[in-house]
């Protein structure tokens, strides 16, 4: 840099804000308001979270700090203290602190006082029996087990979901960066602007084999980050919103050979910039917030735009100086209401009438969404139990993780990286009077993934232990991934696995796979494909085996035999399922069997939407004439579409805690 161009960088900033004081110019709210920055030649309006510091990270930041592990103390090279305190007395204090929070706390509608957590949590959660409580039979010290399937996925996988028919993985992140690491084929180039010739020969969508190592490129035309997404009842993928010309379009993909994206720019009446999507009872889709959309619409028929949004000042309400209502959680509940939580409050939405017909008390200790970036996921729907309606199939949502600090990201900005929140809330969100319980977590979280195995079981897994979501504002990857079982006993639901080697944090997503492993890719904290960077941009794609797939257990693996007997059904319908076992294994019990239905989640920034597994009611499990070690296993679908929506679903029969491969199945 020339020395008089060194010096116009100090003094102009100077002078300019030397003017604005004269001329009473509101200076702090100026430097608060997005800016216009360039981005590889394209105007960019930028976030809160990303307007501070270096997004590519510094590594030598990283190098000289250090991290204390006592809950709630900032990172910050000032602190001397940190620096006397020795790492057998931090682990001690932090486990007092974890200790301290698991004893029964005297509540305010439970024993009277105030615990940890506030006067709306209970400690000790009840579910109904067969939800992810069924033993592993012969259980072994196996933590899983992770394998490097790829070291290339073309594109950095910020969003990903599994597609039916195909079982390929889509993967895409964003086209406001003309690049990845694959181009498109024969040539094929995207023209950004006829006048000058400017193009983009990128490919920055991919069709993923998740058998093969084998990528597919598909071109996209319009900007994808941070977008939403979910299957229709045909296993079409249906993608919202976006960035810039992508912030109004839904797109469709086929499960096809040669399918292309289908791009409806207008289609959304607001632009939907992190806003999530969700599957109704009827079929149709909802799209909920994003940022400045303080509105909800409904998905238009292909084709088809909106006129307007439906205002929401329940995302107003919740918008606070840093955001942290963005990607809001959203679940449909069992009695065809929908559940939106957002930053620390959540209502249930009549998307009939478009009112809110239930507050839910608000959920104490912190920020939850984006940027502070906790998890969410609706437990798994138990229909062992005959209800007397479908409308009293009761339903439960679980909230992990997140910041205590509402300015976490705004302090990452400047160095400063919060522990994140370790503890989780679940809220049967149709009880009368819904109240919050509380858990913890073995450690603290944010940006990680909660995906419903097939088993019952909850895999918690990627994030960060140390500041919020955005480009380089997380420190301390969380390599560690947990299983939550939800019907266990309170203080034994959490267990920690097999540490992964990859950091995955801000961009990352997991899909489950039909075999019961998990998928997992992506990680881009920087504003580009950066390999250099303290995380750099990620390309390797895992595969996770749960302790489930312990090889020592791999005989008495159930194996479903007559998948395409049973590839389509209806509601409050009896389906057979014949399922093998060992010959030399004990007799199936109903009693330990179970049928699961998994809805592939469409997974992005740590949501992952419209996943959804669903426990069948067992009639009976009786050996199957003249073939050896196959059984009967009679099953009752669901009972509406409110409990289970239409469309493309995996089935898989557990036995003693280990589920078979799952077979594609279609609920009409």
């Amino acid at each position: 840099m020339k020395k008089g161009s060194y010096y116009l960088t100090i003094l102009l900033p100077a002078l300019f804000v030397a003017a604005a004081v004269a001329t009473n110019v509101d200076v702090e709210g100026l430097f608060k308001r997005p800016r216009d920055f360039s981005l590889l030649n394209k105007e960019h309006v930028m976030g809160k979270h990303e307007l501070f510091g270096d997004p590519f990270g510094n590594p030598n930041d990283f190098k000289s700090r250090k991290i204390p592990d006592d809950v709630g103390t900032p990172m910050d090279a000032t602190l001397k203290h940190v620096e006397e305190v020795t790492e057998e007395a931090q682990k001690e204090e932090a486990q007092k602190e974890k200790d301290a929070a698991l004893k029964p706390a005297k509540l305010d509608g439970v024993g009277g006082g105030k615990g940890k957590f506030g006067s709306r949590f209970k400690d000790k959660v009840g579910v109904g029996a067969g939800i992810g409580e069924s033993p592993l039979v012969n259980p072994g010290n196996y933590n899983g087990e992770w394998e490097l399937f790829s070291k290339n996925s073309g594109v950095s996988a910020m969003h990903s979901i599994l597609l039916p028919k195909v079982e390929k993985v889509l993967m895409y992140d964003s086209t406001i960066w003309r690049i990845s690491n694959i181009t498109l084929p024969n040539g094929v180039c995207r023209v950004l602007d006829e006048k000058t010739g400017d193009k983009d020969c990128y490919a920055h969508s991919v069709w993923f084999d998740s058998h093969v190592d084998n990528i597919v490129p598909l071109e996209l035309k319009t900007d994808t980050w941070c977008s939403s997404g979910g299957l229709t009842f045909e296993g079409q993928f249906l993608s919202t919103g976006g960035f810039q010309g992508g912030a109004n379009t839904v797109r469709y993909l086929d499960t096809c050979k040669d399918c292309t994206w289908r791009e409806y720019p207008t289609a959304l009446a607001a632009p939907r910039w992190y806003s999530t999507q969700a599957q109704l009872a009827d079929g149709r889709f909802i799209v909920v917030g994003g940022r400045d959309a303080q509105s909800f619409e409904y998905i238009p028929p292909e084709g088809k735009q909106n006129d307007k949004p439906f205002f929401f000042d329940f995302l107003k309400q919740t918008l606070d100086p840093e955001e942290n209502n963005l990607y809001p959680f959203v679940f449909l509940s069992t009695d065809s209401n929908v559940f939106i939580f957002a930053n620390n409050r959540s209502v249930l939405l009549n998307p009939n009438t478009n009112t809110v017909v239930k507050e839910f008390p608000v959920l104490p200790g912190g920020h939850r969404n984006y940027p502070a970036s906790g998890m969410s996921v609706i437990l798994p729907i138990n229909l062992a139990n005959p209800y007397t309606s479908p409308e009293a199939v009761p339903a439960e949502v679980m909230v992990c993780g997140g910041s205590a600090h509402i300015d976490s990201y705004g302090k990452a900005s400047l160095g400063t990286f919060y522990e994140t929140l370790e503890d989780c809330g679940r809220i049967k969100i149709t009880d009368p009077n819904p109240v919050w319980e509380r858990d913890l977590m073995p450690t603290p979280r944010i940006m990680g993934d909660m995906m419903l195995l097939p088993s019952g079981e909850v895999l918690i897994v990627n994030g960060a232990m140390r500041g919020a979501s955005g480009w380089g504002f997380a420190r301390d990857p969380n390599f560690t991934p947990v299983m939550y079982t939800p019907g266990a006993k309170f203080g034994t639901r959490f267990r920690e696995l097999k540490p992964s080697t990859i950091p995955r944090m801000y961009h990352s997503s997991t899909v489950v796979l039909p075999d019961g492993r998990v998928m997992i890719s992506g990680s881009n904290t920087n504003n580009g494909y950066i390999y250099d960077a303290m995380y750099p941009t990620e390309l390797r794609v895992e595969k996770f085996s749960p302790p489930y797939l312990d090889p020592a257990l791999a005989v008495q693996r159930p194996e479903i035999v007559n998948g395409e007997a049973i590839a389509k059904f209806g509601y409050k319908a009896k389906i057979t399922i014949q399922a093998k076992v060992n010959p030399t294994a004990a007799a199936m019990m109903l009693m330990n069997l179970k049928v699961s239905m998994y809805v592939p989640g469409f997974s992005t920034h740590g949501v992952t939407m419209n996943q959804r597994l669903v426990m069948l009611g067992l009639d009976s499990a009786n050996p199957t004439a003249g073939k050896d070690g196959v059984y009967d296993v009679v099953a009752t679908t669901p009972p509406s579409s409110a409990v289970a929506p239409t469309g493309y679903y995996m089935l898989s029969v557990v036995y003693q805690g280990i589920p078979s491969k799952a077979v594609w199945v279609q609920l009409k």
